[in-house]
């Protein structure tokens, strides 16, 4: 995926917690990422399928790609997390992602969230993003994108859905648009993080 000029100053990554070739939530970021082009910024999607990222091991410093996938979360200006529901909950990948990640790269960020679920709406997947991002001090949007029955909501050109369409969009725009809100108090949630470096 290539940049567009840059009007904004604000380049958003896209964290993708899918593995999948067919990936509904590749495709969703995608799209989340056209709004946040429409607000001027620029954005990529990280697509972990083209990293080695073991699970997080605290006793070595570098593993596999973990240096290049932290380098590019903290280098944006703002981060979208885009996960499957997997047993009511978001994904392994993304979790490990952000497990190599912490305070120096979501501390203060914008942080928008967008899930995808075979059956109905994968609100828990987001709710415990949205404490996680809480944890390392990320300012999360209130608005989120929920796409469920997600197999039915695409077709080959895109999502189906005019309105879940705008809702996804809407989300890339808003990344852009709060990139750089004044961040807030640290949270009681970070403040508490205390294993955060271990």
């Amino acid at each position: 995926m290539t940049d567009d000029t840059d009007r904004s100053g604000v380049h958003v990554v896209a964290l993708c917690g899918s593995l999948r070739d067919g990936s509904y939530t590749r495709r969703a970021l995608s799209r989340a990422l056209d709004g946040t082009r429409a607000a001027g910024g620029t954005g990529t999607v990280i697509d972990l399928r083209e990293y080695d990222l073991p699970p997080l091991d605290p006793d070595r410093e570098t593993q596999g790609d973990s240096d290049a996938v932290v380098r590019r979360v903290r280098e944006a200006d703002a981060v979208l997390l885009g996960t499957p529901m997997y047993h009511g909950s978001y994904s392994g990948v993304l979790k490990n992602a952000l497990d190599h990640c912490g305070f120096d790269e979501f501390e203060g960020k914008t942080v928008g969230l967008l899930a995808v679920a075979g059956g109905g709406f994968p609100v828990t997947a987001l709710d415990h993003l949205r404490s996680v991002c809480r944890a390392l001090d990320a300012w999360v949007l209130p608005h989120q994108a929920a796409l469920p029955s997600v197999s039915s909501k695409f077709d080959a050109e895109g999502i189906v859905d005019d309105g879940l369409d705008e809702r996804v969009r809407v989300l890339g725009r808003r990344v852009v648009e709060y990139a750089r809100i004044e961040p807030d108090p640290s949270s009681f949630e970070a403040g508490e993080n205390v294993g955060a470096g271990d």
